[in-house]
């Protein structure tokens, strides 16, 4: 049988999906899909996979895919990051058995993305990509489809979706953010692109940004013409969102647990979830965050869980007639509901930090300031001084280094060249010499060699005893000529 293409893909194989669960690293996992269809998402990706890593390593093909077969789990769309045509299509052929497609990822923007050299960053590689298309269009049984982020420009962005349909995609999804639009910058989507992009292909698309409540959805299905719509953040904290609900956070927890104990995943995961359902709760019983971020175990993550539901129904019974919910929230912290990421300047003013100019140091300007109070450090710094409370960040308090003679880095204290170690290695190493305080024992090691040597050339098997005189005489004058 033909596999389908375009129009006819979207509607037989993908139901006509509407609503959709984006592909999330560690969030998207199979107990989190089942939780999300049974509120109403009709397609559901896969986390991302690393198609070089899901080639070579059968565990990580058995725990990313083959282990979570699940009849309830479809459709469903694998998605990859390569940038290799043949790792890229060896990789889907060994999914494509178990899905309803193939997605090349040409959308995350993140640093490990431009360090790996995939997903954004591979946006201006046109060549590149339409040998990946072609070539997976080709050799694969299911439909290729595409995940890409916008370019600045409306008409570039028109003009690399038709490249990109040509090559052979039968579905592309567009989020309607640059790859410079992330984490604190990320601002609004631009539906105007996604629009654009609509009118210009012939295939289906689905666009992704700015979703947050059932009436997103709609109003982006209006304006833009798309066929349908993803959601990954506005999943993440509601998993009704595609039911037009608002249901209690516990009801969603408690259902998201119960499928984790019939379909297993990393403990990172379920914690993840927890923390995104919960977050506004959070805010208001801080103790218990940093029980959930400590708790080791699938029963102490349900202990919490079951915790912060007493706090919240004790808050109801307690509730006054015409009581309204604090920090500007549209519903009561315990109710699921949208979580709208500040920008640079209000994630300082968060912090009591007027910010700078252009908001992108933000960051930086905050781990130089702080004087070891949990709340103005860094997420990171913040794990570390969980995991360590007497730790200061404090910058007078850490120790000054010696700087090293050759490039600056701080020396080692004993280094008899007075440079940190690999300047040191470099030198012992030309000039045959030892130094204790790095370990580096050269000139140690070269006297022990020719010591060798020297023992070895003393011994004589019954062999070379046995030798002619002429032999004999022959060697005694090439070494004393050697000796001269």
């Amino acid at each position: 049988m033909p596999k389908l293409c375009g129009e006819a893909f979207w509607r037989e194989t993908l139901r006509s999906a509407h609503y959709v669960v984006a592909p999330m690293v560690d969030q998207s996992e199979l107990a989190w899909r089942l939780l999300s269809r049974r509120h109403g998402a009709q397609l559901c990706y896969t986390p991302m996979l690393h198609a070089q890593v899901f080639l070579r390593d059968a565990n990580y093909r058995r725990e990313n895919l083959y282990g979570e077969a699940c009849p309830e789990d479809r459709p469903l769309i694998v998605q990859f990051c390569a940038n290799d045509p043949e790792v890229f299509v060896q990789a889907a052929l060994l999914a494509q058995d178990y899905c309803d497609a193939i997605d090349l990822n040409l959308g995350c923007p993140q640093m490990i993305a431009k360090r790996g050299h995939y997903g954004a960053f591979l946006q201006e590689e046109w060549d590149l990509l339409q040998r990946m298309i072609l070539l997976a269009n080709e050799k694969l049984s299911v439909p290729i489809t595409c995940k890409i982020r916008v370019f600045p420009d409306i008409d570039k962005t028109v003009k690399y979706a038709q490249m990109l349909e040509k090559a052979g995609c039968q579905l592309l999804t567009v989020h309607g953010r640059t790859k410079e639009q992330k984490g604190p910058l990320a601002g609004i989507a631009s539906w105007e692109h996604i629009q654009a992009v609509r009118k210009a292909v012939n295939i289906p698309v689905f666009a992704n940004g700015n979703i947050q409540c059932l009436s997103d959805v709609e109003e982006c299905i209006r304006k833009t013409g798309v066929h349908g719509v993803m959601s990954a953040e506005g999943n993440l904290h509601n998993p009704a969102l595609f039911e037009g609900r608002n249901p209690l956070v516990w009801e969603m927890a408690e259902e998201y647990l119960e499928i984790v104990r019939k379909y297993p995943c990393p403990l990172s995961y379920v914690r993840a979830h927890l923390f995104k359902l919960w977050h506004h709760t959070l805010q208001v019983y801080q103790q218990l965050r940093e029980e959930l971020a400590k708790v080791k175990t699938l029963e102490g993550i349900v202990d919490v869980n079951r915790e912060l539901k007493l706090r919240c129904q004790e808050e109801i019974a307690n509730q006054k007639e015409g009581e309204k919910p604090k920090e500007g929230l549209p519903f009561f912290h315990w109710i699921c509901q949208p979580y709208i990421r500040p920008g640079p300047k209000e994630r300082c003013r968060e912090n009591g930090d007027s910010g700078t100019e252009k908001g992108v140091q933000v960051k930086r300007a905050l781990e130089e300031e702080e004087d070891g109070n949990s709340e103005l450090l860094s997420k990171n710094k913040q794990k570390k001084k969980l995991r360590n409370p007497n730790k200061s960040f404090d910058p007078s308090l850490k120790p000054k280094y010696a700087k090293c003679d050759q490039c600056g880095n701080p020396k080692g204290n004993k280094c008899v060249f007075n440079m940190c170690r690999g300047c040191c290695k470099k030198r012992a190493f030309k000039e045959v010499a030892d130094c204790p305080g790095h370990g580096l024992l050269f000139k140690t090691k070269y006297e022990k060699s020719l010591s060798w040597q020297h023992s070895q050339r003393g011994i004589q098997t019954p062999e070379i005893s046995q030798r002619g005189d002429a032999e004999v005489g022959e060697t005694t004058v090439l070494k004393e000529a050697g000796d001269s």
